[in-house]
């Protein structure tokens, strides 16, 4: 079987010919790069294209081209048009996802709080009802990792149901990387494909 190796984001990353990632062994995590990874949910008030979402719809692409320029951006689920709008993996098809890696903590948190998205944040209450559960978990990926969409709810499940562990966790209780806890993920069977 041919493996061609790419360069993503400064990483190699081994892609097959059916274009799924062969991820990161478990014996090189020990001397291996980790980036932060993210999932945020939340249900929006009425469907995209009604008048109350304008105001939303209008930012979207601004925020997105923001993030994809913000140093430490690696990586965000999106579609051909640029965003996540399109992916609805819970039943209820009313909540959106958003779902990216970052190189570090600070720089994911850079561009949440002090940059115009902050902006977005203060008016959230406009355009989502207020989530009944967890609705962000960021936990620690090897360098060249895209999580799939499957992964990151099981993240915000987990979270949800046990609090922050080094398996998700949330801003305000980040766990510093436990190498011998990311030793014992099954990162093969956490292949990300397009769309999770």
């Amino acid at each position: 079987m041919a493996v061609a190796w790419r360069r993503w984001r400064g990483t190699a990353v081994n892609f097959s010919p059916s274009g799924n990632l062969s991820l990161v062994r478990p014996e090189l995590v020990v001397n291996c790069v980790f980036h932060i990874a993210q999932i945020n949910v939340g249900r929006i008030r009425a469907p995209l294209d009604d008048p109350m979402m304008a105001g939303f719809m209008a930012r979207l692409d601004e925020l997105n081209s923001l993030a994809d320029k913000s140093p430490g951006f690696v990586w965000r689920l999106q579609t051909a048009e640029g965003n996540a709008t399109y992916f609805r993996p819970f039943e209820d098809e009313r909540i959106l996802l958003n779902l990216s890696v970052w190189e570090t903590i600070d720089a994911l948190r850079n561009y949440v709080y002090r940059t115009p998205h902050a902006d977005l944040l203060k008016q959230r209450h406009d355009w989502f009802e207020q989530f009944p559960g967890a609705y962000l978990a960021l936990w620690w990926v090897p360098a060249g990792h895209v999580p799939s969409i499957d992964e990151a709810k099981k993240r915000l499940a987990h979270l949800e149901k046990y609090g922050p562990t080094q398996f998700a966790f949330t801003f305000k209780t980040v766990l510093a990387l436990d190498a011998e806890f990311q030793k014992t993920i099954d990162w093969a069977s956490l292949r990300a494909q397009a769309g999770g």
